[in-house]
Parts: C-alpha cells; structure tokens; sequence
C-alpha cells in the first residue's frame, strides 16, 4: 500500500472535496475542440457576469457607470464592451469587489507585492479546487503523481513558528525545500532531489541549484526528474542550458498569477496552453487581458496582468489538445528605461538579449538597473571577453544610440534568495524621469 498516496489524498479532500472532481473534469475537457472549449467560455462568462452584477457593488457601479448589462454580452466578443480592470483598481477596491456569501468557506490568498502593495482577497471554495485541479492536470501531462517526492524553491526567510508550519505541510506533501543557501544545505538539497519525481519553484533559484550540481557531480549525479516547473519569473535562455546540463531536461513554465488564476501551462510538446475552462484571455497590442471564470468569490474581468504575450492560433499541437497557445510571454507592460533625450519601453532589454542569443548565440544571465537618467548598469553573470562586450554595447546601440550609457559589471552575483528576481529595476520615479 501507497501510503504517502492515502495521506496525500486524504489532505486534499480534507482542504477542498471539490478538487478532485474538479480534475476529472479537466482531464476529459482537454480531449474537447476549440469550438466546444468556446462555447463553454461563453456559459461560464454568462454566469459570471450576471453573479457580479447582482453581488458586486464595484462592478454594479462600473456596468451602470458605462450602460452596460450582462444581457448585452451576447458573444465572447462583446466582452470588449466591459472596461479593463487594473491592478490600482484592485487594491482601491478590494472590499467593493469581495463577494462573502454567508457561511461560505473562504481561502486566504495574497499577490507577492513584487511591483508595489500586495493585495490581499478571498477565493471561495469552488475557485480554489478549480485553481488546484488546474495546477495538477498539468502535472498530470508530465507523468508526475501528486504525492511523489518533490523539491520546492519558493523562498525561505520565515519566522520560527511559520517556518515549523511550512516543514510540517512540505511532511505532508512529500516535498522538501531549500532554507538556506549555505553551500551545506544546497548539497544536501541537491542529495533529496537524486529521490524526487519533480522539482518546482521560481526558475532563477533552479538555474542556481542547477549550476551548484554542474559545478560538484559533472555527470556523477543521477537524477530521474520527470517535471521541472519554474513559475512566477521569466525562464531565461542562460536558465535552460544550465539546467538541461545538470537534470538532463529543460524548465517547463506555468504561467498565471495569484489574482488571475492559472493561465496556462505546457505541456509535454512544449506548448503552453490556455487553461480555457478556467479563463478568458484576450491580447491587445500585444498585452495579455484576462477574465477569470470561476472567481466569483472576487470577479476578475478584463485584468490587465501586465504582461506582453504573443497568442499562437495556427498551431496545432502535437499533443491533441485544441485548447489556444501562448507563444511567448515577453515582459511586463509599464516600466519605464529614462535616456538622456528620450523614453523607452523597458520590454527594448529582452529584446537586446533575445538578439544577441539568435543573432550571435550569445545567451547571457543578465540584470539592468538603472539608478540615474541617461545611465544603466548592466549586471552579467558570465565573465565576458572584448568581443562580447563589443557585440552587447552595439545591440544597446541599435536601440538607444547615445542617448544611453551603460555600465558592463560581468563576474557578477545575481542569484536571488528569498524573492523573484527582476530582469529590470529602475530606482527613479516618474517625477525625476520628467
């Protein structure tokens, strides 16, 4: 007998008896195709609209505000009738948007506050066994069961008796994480994952745990991973080399967000696909707008994430699923580069270094700060010859031409400990950059 299956199993039903049928569903909607998909979006819109309409007082007001009724969404392409939703709207409006239905069982959620104030609300019940039901399908498409041993890189720096809390869950779950970066602790880390199934967490702390196993086994180490997840950061090229180096397969991604739910995951063809039963995603200019469909607890619709995507229509996966792509997950929306002269997108650094790993198979680990107008600081990794300096300045060149000066440091440290790390931070306010 499997008992770590029954303890497993057991927790899951003890937290939330809808997620496992909420899997079964998901594991026989996937064989579903793209019209069927639609036309349950469309149902699953309706019901949502209609719920916050009538439970909502912010979305009363806006639907009002903008003589708009849920009648008058008719197809899913109606939904652009319906203001967007900022981030900004969610933190002035949290209560106006929080629906508590009586007695109803409520989960505690919370975004990581990584761009500013994190935002604290509620999923209800149903949204939370559809978020998880989502997650563990997309394990589920890599072989890996639930209650395999697993290691976990989400951060460690937690008080005492939050700390013995998170130990007993990772019991529980048959996971083990990392608490401490000593050159000790990751050993023993990199020890347990030769026994684990899977390994998950944000992709900057893999790709160090995996440079940590390239730099002490070179091809000594067996490992027997069947997923790697990273979430929550951008997968970097540098990233999946290092990585495919030491567990002998790439970084797979789940995309989403604590607020708009889990908005896709890929899949063993290396596709990402939408988890349609669940959202709504629509692009506009390049940027991903996403409704939720089950958080009727806190209505997500129209969500401007952030986040510039590239939706892949035309191909038809391997895998059989019909459900719609993303290509490419770019960079997120709204930060600004202040040049001397000029303004510029901060989305112009990913596609410096995108081109100098097609254009020159140059595929750098890298962070840009920017603390000064006119000026950036360049953080590499790796030690860069002369030719390769030569080759970064031009591509910030082509881009920038003088209005920017930049500041190359290479050799340097830019493992993250205990938070995402950031491709981009710029230290001046909208105020200096004027």
């Amino acid at each position: 007998m499997n008992v770590r299956k029954y303890v497993y199993l057991l927790g899951v039903r003890v937290r939330n008896n809808y997620i496992i049928p909420n899997l079964r569903f998901l594991l026989q909607s996937q064989k579903l195709d793209i019209n069927s998909l639609q036309n349950y979006q469309y149902a699953k819109l309706k019901e949502l609209l209609e719920h916050a309409y009538k439970e909502s007082e912010y979305y009363k007001n806006v639907f009002d505000k903008n003589n708009i009724h849920p009648n008058d969404i008719e197809t899913l392409g109606d939904l652009k009738k319906i203001p967007y939703l900022t981030k900004d709207d969610l933190l002035k409006n949290t209560q106006k948007i929080q629906i508590r239905n009586g007695s109803e069982k409520l989960f505690y959620s919370e975004t990581s506050g990584s761009t500013g104030k994190p935002l604290v609300f509620f999923r209800n019940k149903s949204w939370d066994a559809w978020h998880r039901a989502s997650v563990f399908r997309g394990y589920l498409w890599h072989g890996v069961k639930l209650w395999e041993k697993n290691g976990y890189l989400w951060g460690y720096n937690f008080a005492l008796a939050k700390r013995l809390k998170t130990r007993i869950l990772d019991c529980l779950q048959n996971r083990f994480r990392l608490f401490s970066y000593k050159d000790d602790e990751i050993n023993k880390f990199i020890t347990k994952l030769t026994k684990a199934t899977y390994l998950g967490g944000y992709s900057s702390m893999i790709y160090e745990v995996a440079k940590r196993v390239n730099s002490i086994s070179k091809n000594n180490t067996k490992f027997n991973l069947k997923m790697i997840k990273g979430t929550s950061e951008k997968i970097l090229d540098k990233y999946q080399d290092e990585v495919q180096d030491a567990f002998g397969s790439k970084i797979i991604s789940e995309y989403g967000s604590a607020e708009a739910g889990i908005i896709a995951f890929e899949c063993i063809e290396g596709n990402m696909h939408i988890n349609m039963e669940t959202v709504i995603v629509e692009q506009e200019a390049n940027e991903i707008i996403v409704t939720n469909l089950v958080s009727h607890s806190f209505p997500i619709i129209r969500y401007k994430l952030g986040d510039y995507i590239e939706i892949d229509n035309h191909t038809h996966c391997k895998c059989g699923m019909q459900h719609q792509i993303i290509k490419e997950i770019a960079g997120r929306v709204g930060g600004k580069i202040y040049g001397y002269k000029n303004q510029y997108p901060s989305l112009t650094i990913y596609y410096v270094f995108k081109n100098l790993a097609m254009g020159h198979d140059l595929i750098l680990n890298y962070q840009v700060v920017q603390l000064k107008k006119g000026e950036l600081i360049v953080y590499i990794e790796n030690e860069l010859s002369n030719d390769d300096k030569t080759l970064l300045l031009n591509e910030f060149g082509n881009y920038f031409n003088d209005d920017i000066r930049l500041n190359i440091i290479d050799r340097s440290d830019l493992s993250s400990k205990d938070m995402k790390k950031k491709d981009f931070i710029s230290k001046i306010s909208a105020i200096q950059g004027n």
